[in-house]
């Protein structure tokens, strides 16, 4: 296992991974291989079922708007809100197969995206019945679907060995600029539902102990904007750091053939 090549992001060599995905999975032969075959099975699953979910979404989305036409848009959180918050709530997982080393990744750049992204729909969008019909919303979920159909196909396909180049290409060069725009789109969704937590005093209450304080969100998610576009900027230089690896790999590996 050492000798073998990173170039899947896995820690298997392209071209033995799928006679060991199969091996591993169907035909585990001693305790090691059994762990190595739970670990891979249940991988494939996980992303299995994020790709079908976001797939799903970005069908649904995508058939509603070419039907309804721009009427779709106030209605986008009702149709697919609670399929996208268990998708993002899954996501966290994410962040315990790296800390357990189940996957490989750095951890603070997928902790930035993943707490950002459940930050933003469960404590500003589903919260505020106002915010969820506005066409930023909408927008927001197309960008984060976009992601993450960059991101689940590429590891299935490394997990089954059949990654190619321009998968490799899509996932660590198109997802930079989309994950920007996110980032753009996450700030202005955030602004634009600051009157109504103003108007309403959402999680905004007065703490008496140990001091006396007055805890008002809206200024809360005002602080939070400038931590967003530092978790941002953190997130893409990490990103194209990757992307010079990642590609720089696949590189030299076309060039021993």
């Amino acid at each position: 296992m050492k000798e073998m090549s990173t170039s899947s992001n896995l820690g298997f060599p392209k071209g033995q991974e799928t006679t060991l995905l199969h091996h591993f999975i169907f035909r585990p032969s001693f305790p090691g291989e059994m762990r190595l075959s739970m670990r891979l099975a249940y991988l494939f699953l996980y992303n299995l079922l994020q790709f079908c979910g976001h797939t799903w979404i970005f069908a649904n989305m995508t058939a509603r708007f070419l039907t309804f036409g721009g009427d779709a848009l106030a209605d986008t959180f009702y149709a697919v809100g609670v399929v996208m918050s268990l998708c993002q709530l899954l996501s966290m997982l994410e962040l315990f197969h790296i800390a357990d080393g189940i996957e490989k990744g750095c951890l603070l750049p997928r902790f930035v995206q993943v707490m950002t992204k459940n930050f933003l729909l469960f404590m500003v969008i589903i919260s505020q019945e106002e915010v969820q019909s506005k066409p930023v919303v909408c927008a927001q979920f197309y960008l984060w679907n976009i992601l993450d159909l960059l991101r689940y196909p590429h590891v299935l396909l490394c997990l089954m060995g059949t990654d190619s180049f321009g998968m490799l290409w899509a996932r660590y060069t198109l997802s930079i600029p989309i994950y920007i725009i996110s980032v753009i789109t996450e700030g202005i969704t955030v602004h634009q539902s600051l009157p109504y937590f103003e108007s309403l005093g959402t999680y905004s209450f007065q703490l008496s102990l140990p001091v006396s304080a007055h805890i008002y969100f809206p200024i809360l998610l005002k602080a939070y904007l400038p931590l967003l576009a530092v978790g941002a900027c953190v997130t893409v230089w990490h990103s194209l750091r990757e992307r010079k690896l990642r590609l720089g790999k696949w590189n030299k590996m076309k060039k021993r053939k």
